[in-house]
C-alpha cells in the first residue's frame, strides 16, 4: 500500500482540519531559555515534524504557575510576556500546513527539578509521600485559596493560547500532574468541596474546564488528556499514607470512574478527549516499553540528590544497588504492546461520544489503519517513533509498514529529556556513537535540515 489509507484523509474537530490522522504527542525539551520563554530551538525542533506531514502537533506540557516548574528550560507560559515568542513559532509551524495545539498543565508535586528547593513544589491535593514522583520529601494540601488561584492560572493560560495564535488547547489531566493528583483517589484524601466522594475529587477539573471555556470562548478547539485507568500498582512506588477502600490505594481510578467524568466534560464544552493510562510520568502504561533504562534514571536522580533528603536517598540507592536486581526492580510493568491504550479509547469513543485521539505503543502502519478504520479512534498520537523517524509518514507513503530502522521505545529519551537536549539515545539504531551524537544535535541547530 502506498499513498492512500485512512492516516492520509483528513478529518475535522471543531472546524479545526487535520491534514492526517497522525499528530505528534506532547513530548517536552529544554528548549527555552532560563526564564522559560522559548528559544530558536524549540521552534526549529516543532516545524521539523511540520515539514513530514503530521495532521498536528501537541506541544511538551506547558506550565501555567510561575513557580511551579519543572525542568527548568522547560516553556513557560504563566505571563503575557511568553506570547509573542511562541506566537512566532506557531506561525512557522502552521505556514507549513501543521495545526499547532499547545498542551496546558501544572505539575504540582510532580515537580521533578528545580534551581533550589522550594515550597510550592510539593503542593497537591492532599499531604503524603511519594518516593518515585518529585523531588520534595514529602506533599503538601493546597488550601481552598491556593487552589482557586490554580483555576485562574489555567483560565489566563488558556487566554494566552488563543493570542498566540495556535489553532486549539489541550489540559492535561493524566501523567500524574496536579489534576490528576485531585482525581486519583490515593492521592487525594480531601473532606471539602475538592474530595471525599467521585464527585468532589472531579471539583477541580470542573472549575478549570468551565473556566477554560469561558476564557477562549465557544469557537475554540479546546480538548483534554485523560488517563482511562490509573494504575497505581505500577510502577513499583512506596506511597503513604495507604487509604480504604484498598482498592483507591492500590488501583485508583477505572472506566466507571473516568467515563463519568468524561461525560460531564463533554457537558462543559469540552471537544475531544486523548486517551492514554496510569499515574504519573513516565509509567509503563503512558510509555509501553520493554524494560525501563536505568542508568539514565541514575543519571537524572544525581542531578537532583542535592534538592531534598528524599532525593538523596533515591539517588543512593540507584547507586549502590546492583544492576542486574536494580533492572528487575525498577523493570517491574514495563513492557511494550502495541496500541497500549486502543481498547480504552474505542470505550471512550463510543459510551462519551466525542472525538478520541488514542497514544501508546503506535509504530505500524497497517496496525493504525486497521485502528483507524475500526472506529476505535479519531486520531492516533505518538512522539517517541517520530523522534526516532521524524519522516515516518513519508515511509508510510513510500509503502513501508515499519521504518526501516524502527523506534525500540527503549525509553531512553524519556529518561534523558531532564538532563541534555532531545534525540533518540538507542544505540542499537546507529552505526557509531558519532551518528547518534549528530542526530540527537540535529534536533537543536536551525538550519539544519
Amino acid at each position: 500500500m502506498t499513498g492512500g489509507g485512512k492516516i492520509f484523509e483528513s478529518t475535522a474537530i471543531k472546524g479545526v482540519e487535520f491534514r492526517s490522522r497522525v499528530i505528534r504527542s506532547s513530548i517536552g525539551g529544554r528548549y527555552a531559555f532560563y526564564d522559560g520563554a522559548v528559544n530558536p530551538a524549540w521552534a526549529h525542533f516543532e516545524r521539523r515534524f511540520a515539514e513530514h506531514g503530521v495532521g498536528a502537533i501537541i506541544s511538551a506540557t506547558i506550565t501555567v504557575n510561575d513557580r511551579r516548574w519543572s525542568p527548568l528550560e522547560y516553556p513557560k507560559i504563566s505571563q503575557d510576556r511568553f506570547i509573542k515568542p511562541i506566537r512566532e513559532g506557531v506561525r512557522a509551524v502552521q505556514a507549513l500546513g501543521c495545526r499547532y495545539i499547545l498542551q496546558l498543565g501544572d505539575p504540582g508535586y510532580h515537580t521533578q527539578a528545580g534551581l533550589f528547593s522550594e515550597r510550592e513544589d510539593e503542593m497537591s491535593s492532599s499531604s503524603g509521600f511519594d518516593f518515585f514522583f518529585g523531588y520534595r520529601s514529602a506533599r503538601s494540601a493546597m488550601s481552598i485559596a491556593e487552589v482557586e488561584q490554580a483555576v485562574d492560572d489555567f483560565a489566563q493560560a488558556a487566554r494566552r493560547v488563543r493570542e498566540a495564535g495556535c489553532d486549539g488547547l489541550e489540559i492535561t489531566a493524566s501523567k500524574g500532574y496536579l489534576i490528576h493528583q485531585f482525581l486519583n483517589p490515593a492521592i487525594n484524601r480531601r473532606t471539602d468541596r475538592y474530595g471525599g466522594s467521585v464527585e468532589k475529587r472531579f471539583q477541580f477539573l470542573r472549575e478549570i474546564a468551565t473556566a477554560v471555556r469561558k476564557s477562549v470562548g465557544p469557537d475554540f478547539l479546546f480538548g483534554v488528556r485523560l488517563s482511562a485507568r490509573d494504575f497505581n500498582y505500577t510502577p513499583l512506588d512506596l506511597r503513604w499514607p495507604p487509604v480504604l477502600p484498598l482498592r483507591h490505594w492500590w488501583f485508583g481510578n477505572d472506566l466507571p470512574e473516568t467515563l463519568g467524568y468524561a461525560r460531564q466534560l463533554k457537558a462543559l464544552g469540552v471537544d475531544y478527549l486523548h486517551i492514554s493510562n496510569g499515574y504519573g510520568f513516565p509509567n509503563p502504561k503512558e510509555n509501553p516499553g520493554d524494560g525501563y533504562p536505568v542508568r539514565e534514571i541514575g543519571m537524572f536522580m544525581n542531578s537532583i540528590r542535592h534538592l531534598s533528603r528524599k532525593a538523596a536517598i533515591r539517588a543512593a540507592l540507584i547507586n549502590s544497588i546492583p544492576m542486574p536486581i536494580l533492572r528487575m526492580i525498577v523493570g517491574i510493568g514495563w513492557r511494550y504492546e502495541q496500541g497500549a491504550n486502543l481498547g480504552d479509547a474505542a470505550t471512550f469513543r463510543r459510551e462519551v461520544g466525542l472525538p478520541v485521539i488514542a497514544n501508546g505503543g503506535f509504530q505500524q502502519r497497517s496496525f493504525i489503519e486497521d485502528a483507524l478504520a475500526s472506529g476505535s479512534c479519531d486520531l492516533v498520537s505518538m512522539a517517541r517513533p517520530l523522534l526516532a523517524n521524524v519522516d515516518l509518514l513519508d515511509q508510510f507513503r513510500a509503502g513501508r509498514d515499519l521504518p526501516e530502522r524502527p523506534c525500540t521505545f527503549c525509553n531512553r529519551c524519556t529518561a534523558r529529556t531532564t538532563i541534555g537536549p532531545l534525540g533518540c539515545y538507542e544505540p542499537k539504531r546507529f552505526g557509531s556513537q558519532d551518528e547518534m551524537e549528530r542526530q540527537i544535535l540535529q534536533w537543536s541547530a536551525p538550519g539544519e535540515a
